[in-house]
């Protein structure tokens, strides 16, 4: 028997799951050396077939929120003609047709790993394309999540957002990968569907099939080759957490109000959301609207569309952030220039200065739509960088209607500037995986740099601290929007900084609503004190897991 063993990652997801590990079915590795097909032509036209048939898989799956968005955008360039003219160009050189889309395949994904930021990140869904049509064009069994007919726990180098999405009707009980950090699409796709996680493990990679492991999503370990024993103790732990402690409203022990709030992408996932305990929407991405257009969505377009979301939170509050894109979100209506350095580029509320009346739209629909629904609805602009730019924003926002204006704080320069920026705006929301990635000058898709990216890093939680030291002082709400918020042992430290609402994946919510109410507003405090002066995020992980511990052990004596 072999001994037990653990090892570490990022626990991106909570929960606690036992169970064996099993692999994705990998993908077929084309040969170079194969035989060329005798007619180019046909050749060309399997390739065409083969592609759209992974665009209608893509375009069948189910699934809703960020998920259904990138499926979407994935099954948009499966079906890119631009694919199959670049596999034609090395089938007409005489290569074979599986490698010859390899090829074409590799070529695309070096240029948008080029462009760094959300274009690569799209690089992994081009991929997967490739695996699927190259497993149709060579009739062997397609890449993806297995079927052992019993609850495991899946491993994987990464996952694709389709692969993910998967896993909605799958057995699998947990999700393990070598690569990704805190704020990848498999960790925010992972949240989303309420599975525990831990990414960027690289030692999962000499774990084999059929390996039991334990793996926590809180603690980001694994844990191979558990005695019996353990195993035990694990499934009952896993049970007792997945059942909520507490419900209705965001409360600490001493009945301090933090507002728990749902992050959602569409209309489909304001629905799912709706239904869930929150307290309504802290983050409602309007991007679903715009990507993948040649022109932008219309007045009466863009007013049906958030209809269909305020309608679903009636009663409750729902904060929009404006379009967040430009940049390496580039959208071709936006017509923006070509940038050496897009992370630092046009993006968000900057876009205005070249196409303001996309903006003015925007906030014209969103007042009509609120006034149809009666709903509690918030405003934010995404990257305001100085106080000017977040006067020009609420001018222009309350100039259209909008009663409650808010700016996302992502840039350092606001966070260190909030006594000044705060002062034109209503409330704030602290977007933690931009304020991260700026801060401390690392890529959020550069998967040797996760450890940065890590919400527990002390330059990022002081900056946080200074936002709602700035905050209190001027009497503004500041919320937390970013992945930072669904975190359970981190949901304290943050309400002990002087964040008052968490907004997340909805199903994150009951677990960061038991934590906060483990702990009253002054150990909350303490434990915000410990984390700063901690030095590091293992340290500062380890104390608020041990405090926590601590407390639940107190309550149920």
């Amino acid at each position: 028997m072999s001994a037990s063993t653990t090892m570490t990652g990022y626990g991106v997801s909570t929960g606690l799951a036992s169970a064996p590990l099993i692999r994705m079915t990998p993908p077929v590795i084309t040969d170079p050396c194969g035989t060329p097909g005798d007619d180019p032509e046909h050749e060309v036209q399997r390739v065409r077939q083969a592609l759209a048939q992974v665009a209608e898989q893509l375009a069948a799956i189910e699934a809703s929120g960020t998920t259904g968005a990138i499926l979407e955008a994935g099954a948009a360039m499966a079906g890119d003609p631009a694919l199959v003219q670049a596999a034609a160009d090395h089938i007409g050189q005489g290569l074979p047709t599986a490698h010859s889309l390899s090829l074409a395949v590799d070529g695309y994904c070096s240029q948008l790993e080029s462009l760094g930021g959300y274009m690569a990140e799209r690089a992994t869904d081009l991929r997967d394309i490739r695996n699927r049509a190259v497993a149709l064009l060579l009739g062997v069994p397609m890449p993806g999540i297995p079927r052992p007919g019993h609850p495991f726990i899946l491993a994987a180098e990464d996952l694709s957002p389709a692969d993910t999405a998967g896993l909605a009707d799958s057995e699998a009980v947990g999700l393990l990968t070598e690569r990704g950090g805190p704020t990848s699409h498999t960790a925010i796709l992972a949240r989303s569907l309420g599975l525990p996680a831990v990414v960027g493990c690289c030692e999962a990679a000499t774990l084999s099939d059929g390996t039991p492991v334990i793996l926590d999503g809180e603690a980001g370990t694994v844990e191979a080759h558990p005695s019996s024993e353990r195993r035990q103790q694990a499934l009952e732990h896993a049970r007792s957490r997945q059942q909520p402690r507490t419900h209705g409203p965001g409360r600490t022990a001493d009945q301090h109000a933090i507002a728990l709030l749902a992050n959602i992408g569409t209309p489909r996932d304001a629905s799912r959301a709706a239904r869930a305990d929150n307290e309504g929407v802290g983050l409602f991405r309007t991007e679903f609207l715009f990507l993948d257009r040649r022109e932008a969505p219309t007045v009466d377009e863009q007013i049906h569309a958030y209809t269909q979301v305020f309608t679903a939170f009636t009663g409750r509050v729902v904060t929009v952030r404006t379009l967040d894109a430009g940049s390496d979100k580039p959208l071709p209506f936006l017509r923006l220039p070509a940038e050496d350095n897009p992370a630092l580029g046009v993006r968000g509320l900057r876009t205005s200065t070249i196409e303001p009346g996309i903006l003015e739209t925007q906030l014209k629909a969103l007042v009509a739509a609120q006034q149809r629904t009666g709903v509690q609805m918030k405003v934010m602009a995404p990257m305001v960088s100085t106080a000017q730019e977040a006067a020009q924003f609420a001018d222009l926002a309350r100039g259209h209607g909008v009663q409650t204006v808010g700016i996302m704080i992502e840039v350092p320069s606001a966070a260190l500037l909030a006594h000044e920026v705060l002062r034109h705006v209503d409330f704030a929301s602290i977007g933690t995986n931009d304020l991260a990635q700026y801060t401390l000058a690392a890529d959020r898709t550069a998967h040797t740099l996760a450890h940065l990216l890590d919400p527990w890093q002390p330059a990022l939680l002081t900056l946080i601290s200074q936002v709602c030291s700035a905050a209190r002082a001027l009497g503004r709400p500041v919320g937390v929007c970013g992945e930072a918020a669904a975190d359970p042992l981190l949901a304290p430290v943050l309400a002990g900084l002087g964040v008052s609402s968490l907004s997340m994946a909805a199903p994150a919510v009951a677990a960061v609503r038991d934590a906060l109410a483990r702990l009253t507003l002054h150990e909350c405090k303490e434990l915000a004190t410990g984390a700063l002066s901690a030095g590091e995020p293992r340290t500062a992980r380890r104390m608020s897991g041990t405090f926590l511990g601590a407390a639940s052990e107190r309550q149920e004596a």
